[in-house]
């Protein structure tokens, strides 16, 4: 089944242990069913830092035979134009292993306070391959509570869905993290829910993540 798989869920995590002009992130999910390596890096390029190059690359791997279809490789670099704190606007180019190339547009609404982070960001796209267009939700909550300095306590939750020619469900998923951070290295438990075709063909895998800022 060659639908696109857009795993952006961690395009804004870890502004609360670095600068939010520049970081690279970190993160792999290893689970029952499945084991997931993200990274995610964002760059400002230019001395008013309206200007920002965000990249995301993935690699997603079944553990089962019968599920090795689903197994990808991502790569996405976006340009984004940050109209303020609070709104961010641009093109990307995304690479996927199953799918190919599609180019993307993309509004990105941020609310952000020291413990919560609330992201939504609607896209809209056009795959290369089999010349058909997109749409895209994505969204994400994260929620920290500090424990003392060194200690803090985080809820994460990313959720995704794809739907082709803009009416037909193509793919969906929710992730949802709890764990601790120290020091910066955050890990604990995770599920990951994923959503695949028309009809949907639903994968489940619980198991524990690691994030860290490099």
């Amino acid at each position: 089944m060659k639908k696109i798989v857009i795993i952006t869920s961690v395009l804004v995590l870890g502004f609360a242990h670095t600068s939010p002009a520049q970081f690279t992130q970190v993160e792999q999910f290893t689970g029952v069913h499945k084991t997931d390596f993200t990274l995610y890096s964002s760059y400002p390029i230019n001395k008013s830092q309206t200007l920002s190059i965000g990249t995301l690359a993935f690699f997603q791997k079944f553990h089962e035979a019968e599920s090795e279809d689903f197994d990808e490789v991502g790569v996405q670099p976006t340009l984004f134009w940050n109209i303020n704190q609070s709104i961010s606007i641009g093109p990307s180019l995304y690479y996927n292993s199953i799918a190919g190339y599609a180019q993307r547009l993309s509004t990105k609404f941020t609310l952000k306070s020291s413990r919560l982070l609330v992201v939504v960001m609607p896209t809209v796209g056009h795959y290369q391959q089999t010349k058909k267009g997109y749409a895209e939700a994505f969204s994400q909550f994260q929620f920290n509570t500090p424990v003392n300095d060194k200690i803090s306590i985080w809820l994460n939750g990313q959720f995704l869905t794809v739907w082709d020619k803009f009416e037909r469900h193509s793919r969906s998923f929710q992730q949802l993290r709890a764990g601790i951070s120290i020091k910066g290295h955050q890990f604990g438990v995770g599920a990951d829910f994923d959503q695949y075709g028309p009809e949907p063909l639903e994968e489940f895998s619980f198991g524990c993540y690691y994030r860290t800022i490099l």
